[in-house]
């Protein structure tokens, strides 16, 4: 059975609900282990992890669930999973420190595949944890902002563009030099803490690019953006100017590139083809 986009909303919607009085807490920030991609989970992350499954299971599905705390797991019959290939990738808070600190900008990511790579992702889901305002894609089908189509704007490299960056902390002076020709044409930098809500804001002409140099950063952060921004006309494309397309996995990690589709040829001139 294939999962609908208003199913995905609504599990969005309840995350939103049973986060929401923790945001800026306390209590958000006890900590548990480290979580299976690799950060440490504290309880805002789980409470909103337990949502999802939760959801997954009074549905009765039959899935694969990749999410950022408890990793791979099947929810409903392994063998029915199996064979209708249907897996969720999940961040359940994306943007945790943003949410235990209270600063507004964290948002719940929800991918849904129907295969085992990223291009055979078919609906995505990224709600604003603190508007409550949802970005959704169906392949094929266009992005929305609610229910309003959206578009990447179409700032040219010239006029006042808006772009995010995040840099590892090792070689960071290094990076920053590579990235110097790139920083001084851009109108302003902003680093704001959710990619997932990022790659949606270039999708709704909020922005206009993200660079991300961590070779830590998670599929799962960025897998229900990925779809939203394309469906909105925008690309996103590994450092070598390469699609990306892997296995859906925990384990799958990569730096990217996001834009808008004027600055393609131009993020590609100045950083990947210097690479």
């Amino acid at each position: 059975m294939e999962l609908e986009i208003n199913f995905l909303k609504q599990i969005a919607i309840e995350v939103y609900e049973i986060i929401t009085p923790l945001i800026g807490t306390k209590m958000a920030s006890k900590k548990f282990k480290r979580g299976a991609g690799g950060d440490i989970s504290m309880e805002i992350d789980i409470v909103a992890e337990n949502a999802i499954i939760e959801a997954l299971k009074q549905a009765n599905v039959n899935l694969l669930l990749i999410s950022e705390e408890l990793g791979e797991i099947y929810i409903g019959e392994e063998s029915k999973a199996k064979e209708n290939q249907n897996i969720l990738i999940v961040d359940p808070l994306d943007g945790s420190t943003n949410a235990v600190r209270g600063v507004p900008y964290c948002s719940v990511s929800i991918a849904y595949a129907i295969g085992n790579r990223v291009s055979d992702i078919k609906k995505a889901v990224v709600l604003n944890l603190i508007t409550k305002d949802i970005y959704w894609a169906e392949k094929g089908r266009g992005a929305y902002f609610n229910d309003i189509p959206i578009h990447v704007s179409e700032l040219g490299i010239s006029q006042k563009c808006f772009f995010e960056l995040n840099l590892p902390m090792k070689n960071l002076m290094m990076n920053l030099q590579k990235l110097a020709p790139i920083i001084q044409k851009f109108y302003r930098i902003r680093i704001l803490g959710s990619s997932a809500l990022t790659l949606c804001q270039i999708a709704n002409g909020n922005m206009e690019a993200f660079i991300n140099l961590r070779d830590s950063n998670r599929l799962v952060d960025v897998a229900g953006g990925m779809l939203i921004l394309t469906e909105a006309g925008g690309a996103i494309f590994s450092l070598n100017g390469g699609d990306i397309d892997m296995n859906l996995s925990i384990n799958s990690k990569f730096p990217f590139i996001a834009c808008n589709a004027n600055l393609i040829s131009f993020l590609k001139d100045e950083f990947v083809s210097k690479q």
